[in-house]
């Protein structure tokens, strides 16, 4: 979480967790990348998050890979749940054939998930690219097909935004839990008691209605130096608040611990709303919203005079 952005000359900006939920679902565009040479044996692997394209001048013949409609995943007569393992395999072996068709510079490889957060990601290595993707893709039209192969070899825009309509259109078949996630829960700090400062806010600011459960982070040593820091996220698939456990210290005096916390409580009451093809956290009424915090003004002031002491933490 973070307050509203103020001028800042050298110092390191806090970093505040996104609420996770439908967030990685809208798969970030990469800047154009140069065509890839020769891939090299000893390149470290990268890790890319995706999304799609349409191609414009395809032809209207089919899939290449074949009559991918007689698999009964694919077409439809049988859920990906209620699948069997040779099934399943099955149809990811068919996914990984269909894409290959369109590759023109790797081998794919291909892993079907029921992520619940990240719909596509690529792992590019040795000269294969691994591909993760949500069984949504399975039985998936040519063209988005196509869109895969093509984001993943050219990092076209084009194809990312076609892919980023396929995952929205899909979003029914994204499997929600029916209850939140078991947590244990940790709340007592040393100095710092999370729920009493969470019930407080809750009755204050939000007449009771926040309903999201709340726990320090885990806590261990750190092993390098930082630059940022996530001081607060909110998970909306299990309704949980972290709060970073170096908030829980003699120096953070309480109406900082409330000002994080109270922060993250607003994610649950304010829409997350796709403007342009981005996920908009934080609209102009929810940062009208934080300001109506009673120490609004100086729970600012008090993080940029300390952060330093935190990102030593």
């Amino acid at each position: 979480m973070c307050p509203p952005p103020k001028p800042r000359s050298s110092a390191p900006a806090v970093a505040r967790a996104e609420p996770e939920g439908n967030l990685a679902r809208r798969l970030p565009v990469p800047e154009p990348q140069p065509p890839p040479t020769e891939p090299s044996p000893s390149a470290d692997e990268l890790d890319v998050q995706l999304d799609p394209i349409l191609d414009p001048g395809e032809e209207t013949g089919g899939d290449p890979s074949g009559e991918h409609d007689e698999e009964p995943i694919a077409a439809g007569r049988l859920r990906w749940t209620e699948a069997n393992a040779e099934q399943q395999e099955r149809a990811r072996a068919e996914l990984q054939d269909r894409i290959a068709a369109y590759m023109q510079r790797a081998r794919p490889r291909v892993v079907l998930t029921d992520n619940l957060h990240t719909m596509l990601s690529i792992k590019r290595g040795h000269g294969v690219l691994t591909f993760r993707l949500h069984h949504m893709f399975v039985g998936a039209p040519a063209a988005v097909i196509r869109a895969v192969a093509r984001y993943a070899e050219t990092q076209e825009r084009e194809a990312a935004n076609l892919l980023r309509d396929y995952v929205d259109a899909n979003e029914p078949l994204i499997r929600r839990r029916e209850e939140p996630r078991p947590v244990t829960l940790d709340v007592q700090g040393r100095w710092h008691n999370l729920q009493e400062i969470f019930d407080q806010l809750n009755a204050v600011y939000f007449d009771g209605a926040i309903k999201a459960r709340i726990t320090w982070g885990a806590r261990g040593k750190r092993r390098r130096a930082r630059d940022s820091i996530k001081l607060g996220s909110y998970t909306v698939e299990d309704e949980l608040i972290r709060i970073h456990p170096v908030l829980d210290a003699k120096d953070v005096p309480r109406f900082f611990v409330e000002w994080i916390v109270y922060h993250e409580m607003l994610h649950e009451v304010h829409d997350m709303p796709v403007v342009d093809g981005r996920r908009v956290y934080h609209t102009a009424e929810f940062r009208r919203a934080e300001t109506r915090f009673e120490r609004y003004a100086e729970a600012v002031i008090w993080e940029h005079a300390n952060l330093h002491k935190l990102l030593e933490r």
